[in-house]
């Protein structure tokens, strides 16, 4: 069966390949936003309220694959720690899908702007049907954003923005698979010629009931995220760490290449802890490819 999912997956990655070598003559135009185009900063690109825009990646892989599933998640608190374990496949599907909208401009010297956000993150047992090819996580990330534009000058490029999100992110399963956690998320905005650089570390607010005690000993206590475009091809990474220990922390890194219109192909590699919240103790490298619909 494993033989079977793994020429399928590397099938799906050559499909991928010869669609994206398809497009390659053909002069297409990937819309690239730049930091200040993304969040309005400065005034020529101030869109008002209430419009709903992209704001993480948004993509579908069709095909993921993992070294080492989670088949039984544990927590440091045992009421949280599964008790049988789950034959998961090493292949699934995963798709992201991310909005805002600002819902107030022009605060603090008519200069920020506070945000809504959603993202949520999915994980589907697609090709199992031992377990009706159920979802085996779904994250739901909400969020209130402020952004405030700052222009410095500095090691040839210019910070861009200050600000701090209050997020929750949770997946809304029952005991003993239920996982949250509260955070206020800062943000510092750098940008370079084509390089965007975010630099968010967070502070965990407590929990009555902590349903992940070393969530941060393993995913970390921020993340910085680093974009690249060049021509019609865009290169991103996101890592988290403690900061405090060596071990701990995840790396993501994604390749994104034009396939049709503004239609783009994806490749994605994960190496770390927490890649969903039920795995945020759990190590594991997966590599999927899929494709992304919008630029975040």
């Amino acid at each position: 069966m494993k033989k079977k999912q793994l020429l399928s997956f590397l099938s799906f990655l050559f499909i991928t390949h010869l669609l994206a070598q398809g497009s390659h003559h053909k002069h297409l135009d990937i819309i690239k936003k730049s930091y200040s185009q993304k969040w309005e900063l400065d005034s020529i690109d101030k869109r008002g309220t209430f419009r709903l825009v992209s704001y993480k990646p948004m993509y579908i892989t069709a095909g993921r694959i993992s070294n080492n599933p989670n088949e039984k998640p544990v927590s440091e608190n045992p009421k949280y720690a599964a008790t049988e374990k789950e034959i998961f496949n090493s292949v699934e599907a995963k798709f992201q899908l991310s909005f805002k909208t600002k819902v107030f401009q022009g605060l603090f010297w008519n200069k920020g702007d506070i945000w809504v956000a959603y993202t949520q993150k999915a994980h589907w047992q697609v090709y199992n049907d031992k377990i009706s090819r159920a979802f085996r996580e779904i994250n739901y990330e909400p969020e209130i954003i402020f952004k405030y534009p700052i222009k410095i000058k500095a090691f040839g490029g210019n910070f861009k923005s200050l600000g701090f999100a209050l997020n929750h992110q949770s997946n809304g399963r029952d005991i003993p698979l239920s996982r949250s956690w509260n955070r206020i998320i800062f943000h510092v905005g750098y940008e370079i010629d084509n390089w965007i650089i975010s630099l968010n570390p967070w502070i965990r607010t407590k929990d009555s009931d902590d349903e992940n005690p070393y969530i941060t000993k393993y995913i970390g206590n921020g993340e910085i995220n680093v974009s690249y475009n060049y021509n019609r091809h865009e290169f991103y990474a996101i890592a988290t760490h403690p900061f405090n220990r060596i071990k701990g922390g995840s790396l993501q890194l994604n390749y994104v290449f034009p396939m049709k219109g503004h239609l783009r192909g994806h490749i994605q590699f994960f190496n770390g802890y927490g890649e969903t919240l039920v795995d945020y103790n759990h190590r594991q490298t997966t590599i999927g490819a899929g494709i992304s619909f919008a630029n975040w």
